[in-house]
């Protein structure tokens, strides 16, 4: 009996070292990978810009890998519950090969899907792929998920040593239909068609974008990411953020290849190796929670959870909200990510940290207003991973520390982007001002200012806040919901 396979791609957009597609290829005399846009997803402008562009670099690319195996891609738009079936009628497929997606709606959504193929009579086989361990994998003593990243790590790391991951082979496909031939590239909707604004940030999309993004990091600036991962001016991070979250590299094959350098002798330094892949382990912990607890995905992860009051009035909240939102805040460094972020749909993980340390702990502002706005803005918008680093730096997470991870973005700037070459690249008002302001541009003198062409109140804002006062009043006023929680 001949075996039809429709490969359903979703945020695994790549030919390599994909279980699914891999598989369908071993197993079914035909394949037919197919690809649905998610209308109900599209609609709540959950996500940007920045990202539906991004998807749809990453399609035309594993389009275009595709035909190079004589396959092609089909794609719907609609809501899956529905298309997929229809897809599997249409082209009367057998058997459906997908790769497991963790976000609640999602298993909500493949739970649904795959009720209605077994009621057609369709086998469904899905797979293990978008993180290195599924959330079944690593449990505590208890057989509970993890709350602690110390002890997950731990607990990963023992499992990679004992059974580390194969990466998959790039076995050729067979040919949708047979005898006929592949024509041309598939024509996808535009970005305006699916509902959104053009867009065109600074990472490309696409499996060999990613692909030689991570043979550049391994090769240079993985060798100083310790240090390095921390100057926003200079490209030291891998920025393989997007292309983990669309699939369009494996996390097995980035570790592997981060660990090869150690293999290799090379001169890259084991700290600055196990420091990168923390990175991605803290990914996987992230997803974990979120599966093991998905109210995190409303509120935050312990309901006792203190935190700060909001300020006076909702009216005061917001005129601060779009300050930050506009990087108009008064604070270069914030103001250059906020930037950085709205014109590239990218931030840098550091300069993350302090703009979101400084919606909550300095503007008071409840964290999932920062959640939700970069969840619109962000390339590499991912449910597990914006929470989880949302709700690290709220004190509101697994591991919550009300009284600490206040940054204060002067010292953070001054700190880390010392000759002001990230500032300057954002925030182009600042370019003229010197060095020994450029943190602190409000502590010119008039005359300086003038110099510098950059006049405070005029062509760059006054702080919003006090920083120290701010800092003051969030510890104050955590410590008094402490201890009436407490009933002291």
């Amino acid at each position: 009996m001949r075996t039809r396979a429709l490969v359903w791609f979703r945020r695994d957009l790549r030919v390599h070292d994909n279980p699914a597609f891999e598989t369908a290829l071993a197993e079914a005399q035909e394949v037919l990978p197919v690809f649905v846009f998610d209308r109900p997803l599209l609609e709540s402008k959950v996500y940007g810009s920045a990202w539906v562009s991004f998807m749809l670099e990453c399609l035309r690319e594993l389009d275009g890998a595709l035909s190079q195996q004589g396959l092609q891609l089909r794609w719907s738009l609609g809501d899956p519950r529905e298309e997929l079936p229809k897809l599997v009628r249409d082209l009367g497929a057998d058997v459906v090969y997908w790769n497991r997606d963790y976000e609640p709606a999602a298993v909500r959504r493949d739970q649904v899907v795959g009720k209605a193929l077994h009621e057609m009579g369709v086998l469904v086989r899905t797979f293990a792929d978008h993180l290195v361990f599924e959330p079944q994998e690593l449990r505590n003593r208890s057989g509970h998920p993890f709350q602690r990243y110390a002890a997950f790590r731990s607990a990963w790391w023992k499992r990679w040593q004992a059974t580390p991951p194969a990466v998959g082979s790039s076995r050729r496909g067979r040919p949708s239909a047979q005898g006929t031939p592949v024509r041309g590239p598939v024509e996808f909707p535009s970005v305006t068609d699916l509902g959104y604004a053009p867009f065109r940030g600074t990472i490309r999309g696409g499996e060999a974008a990613a692909r030689a993004r991570l043979r550049d990091f391994v090769a240079g600036p993985l060798h100083t990411y310790a240090v390095g991962r921390n100057r926003p001016s200079e490209d030291t991070t891998s920025a393989l953020s997007p292309h983990f979250r669309f699939g369009t590299l494996s996390p097995r094959l980035a570790i592997r290849a981060a660990l090869g350098r150690l293999a290799d002798h090379g001169a890259v330094s084991r700290p600055d190796v196990y420091t990168w892949i923390d990175e991605l382990i803290w990914r996987e912990f992230f997803h974990h929670v979120l599966v093991g607890y998905p109210h995190v995905v409303e509120g935050p992860f312990r309901p006792t959870a203190v935190v700060a009051p909001p300020r006076r009035t909702e009216a005061d909240s917001l005129l601060l909200f779009r300050a930050w939102c506009e990087g108009r805040t008064g604070f270069p460094l914030v103001d250059a990510g906020m930037r950085q972020l709205n014109t590239t749909g990218w931030m840098h993980n550091r300069v993350r940290m302090v703009t979101a340390s400084f919606l909550v702990k300095d503007l008071r502002l409840d964290w999932r207003w920062g959640e939700r706005y970069f969840m619109s803005h962000l390339l590499d918008a991912d449910t597990a991973v914006n929470n989880g680093n949302w709700q690290w730096c709220a004190s509101t997470g697994t591991d919550a520390m009300p009284g600490y991870r206040i940054f204060n973005p002067t010292v953070q700037g001054k700190k880390f982007d010392p000759d002001g070459g990230y500032i300057r690249r954002h925030v182009t008002e600042l370019a003229g001002v010197p060095s020994k302001w450029l943190h602190e541009p409000a502590a010119m003198s008039l005359e300086w200012q003038a110099r510098a062409r950059c006049r405070i109140g005029a062509d760059y804002p006054p702080p919003v806040v006090e920083h120290e006062r701010a800092r003051r009043e969030y510890l104050a006023l955590v410590g008094a919901e402490s201890r009436r929680d407490h009933g002291n």
